[in-house]
């Protein structure tokens, strides 16, 4: 990683192993979808947030996605070795205090869609949700995907029927992601962003019921054989 810092490829080898640690903790995941994802130029790409399990989401969908950077808070940076290791395959950090800091930090990963290709995953969500309704979004993504004038791509996981937080329950469980088609910015404006949410929010629960539910079906079968 020292040889190439800030390279979004330093997170490949440590997202192959990410996944196998999931599938030995007992969550797999299928991703479909894959031929949706056009690598010829940035985006932002939008996925439901469910658990620290997403991390394994991420580690799946990092090297599907080409040029895949996070934004994630300053407080990340300082926990040794993982902070640095953020940084070093690219990572950029905000300030969630300094609304002047994180203003700044959007228009710069606007600008690295644009030059870089660079693939920006958030979770518009911004906080876990475990419901059967993903939660309502927030406008961050929404600004950096209309100010860089490219796309949304829309990520909807499957329920984690496996995963009861309440109950202390973990068990082996089979999941989906879903890659949905690309959803052009352009020619939109800040004054587009509510109706944007609220059209990419709508094409996500509905996903993410239809997801839930074959899954539910996936486990429920595998219990009984």
């Amino acid at each position: 990683m020292l040889l190439r810092p800030r390279d979004y490829r330093n997170a490949l080898i440590p997202a192959y192993l990410c996944v196998g640690f999931g599938k030995m903790l007992g969550a797999s995941f299928t991703v479909r979808g894959k031929e949706n994802v056009h690598r010829n130029h940035g985006g932002v790409v939008l996925m439901n947030h469910q658990s620290a399990l997403d991390l394994i989401v991420l580690a799946e969908l990092w090297p599907i996605m080409g040029r895949s950077t996070v934004v994630a808070k300053k407080e990340v940076l300082y926990l040794f070795p993982f902070g640095t290791a953020c940084w070093l395959w690219g990572t950029l950090f905000i300030d969630r205090k300094n609304r002047d800091s994180a203003r700044n930090v959007i228009n710069k990963e606007a600008k690295a869609i644009n030059e870089k290709q660079a693939k920006l995953l958030f979770f518009p969500e911004g906080t876990r949700g475990s419901g059967d309704r993903l939660l309502a979004f927030k406008k961050g993504s929404f600004h950096v995907a209309v100010e860089s004038q490219g796309f949304i791509q829309p990520v909807v996981i499957s329920k984690y029927h496996f995963l009861k937080s309440n109950a202390k329950i973990f068990d082996r469980g089979q999941n989906i992601i879903k890659i949905l088609p690309e959803i052009s910015c352009a020619g939109l404006t800040k004054d587009d962003i509510p109706e944007l949410m609220e059209q990419v929010q709508k094409i996500m629960q509905k996903e993410y019921e239809l997801l839930s539910e074959e899954s539910l079906a996936i486990n429920n079968l595998s219990e009984v054989h």
